[in-house]
């Protein structure tokens, strides 16, 4: 008779789980999603060969990731996963955690484990949201407003702020909308405005919205911009917030 290990102790196991989630879309999404793997090596991130296994409930692991010859004497190692899908962004903090545009993976600790020495965590999946990016196929037709999220305390030269998050958030009858999405390295976003603005009263034709665009916490800017008048580009300014 074979004798099966615990999966915890198996090469099954893996220490990160995640699943990549179409923001736009509402959907999970796997396919065209790549995910590379770093390693905290003496302070510097250092690729890995590791490939990653997408199991049939659309999570992506690593399976063995951890698995030592000896895990008493080895310790814990800190990794990322970084991910990229065409026309999209990565948003990396977890929901409910505050945003910060410098985040380029999402960090974990492997702890090593063997036949007897069992992994120290137990690993739960993990939601990896994918913004649409500048380069999104939008449908034809569908309304999106685009600009440029800027430094406000950078004169006379504008300077560009990176993966910034720029929303829009709103109320259609009883339903609240929220659009978002990421800037590119040049500070360029284009956000899709599916749902109606706020109206004057329910015959007019101008609608109003309000652009949020955040750095991190504390850096901040915001822009308010009325339909179908405000053509754009839009340029919203980050500064730091009081």
């Amino acid at each position: 008779m074979t004798a099966f290990l615990p999966l915890e102790r198996s090469t099954l196991y893996s220490p990160a789980w995640f699943v990549p989630f179409d923001d736009y879309a509402q959907r999970v999404r796997t396919a065209g999603v790549e995910v590379g793997l770093d390693r905290l090596d003496d302070g510097r991130w250092l690729p890995l060969d590791d490939r990653p296994v997408r199991t049939p409930s659309a999570a992506v692991t690593f399976p063995g990731l951890g698995r030592r010859s000896a895990a008493s004497a080895a310790r814990p190692e800190r990794h990322r996963a970084r991910f990229a899908a065409a026309g999209y962004q990565p948003l990396y903090p977890a929901d409910g955690e505050p945003f910060s545009a410098d985040l380029v993976g999402i960090e974990f600790l492997v702890h090593p484990y063997d036949d007897t020495h069992p992994p120290a965590v137990e690993a739960a999946p993990r939601l990896v949201r994918l913004l649409p990016s500048v380069s999104f196929p939008y449908p034809p037709g569908l309304r999106t407003v685009h600009g440029f999220v800027r430094d406000a305390a950078a004169s006379p030269v504008p300077v560009p702020v990176a993966n910034a998050l720029v929303e829009a958030r709103g109320r259609m009858g009883d339903t609240e909308w929220h659009e978002r999405t990421l800037s590119d390295a040049s500070g360029a976003f284009r956000l899709a405005l599916r749902w109606t603005g706020e109206k004057a009263d329910e015959n007019a034709v101008e609608e109003t919205f309000r652009l949020q665009a955040t750095e991190r916490p504390g850096r901040s800017g915001a822009l308010v911009i009325r339909l179908p008048g405000d053509a754009g580009p839009h340029v919203i300014e980050i500064r730091e917030q009081s």
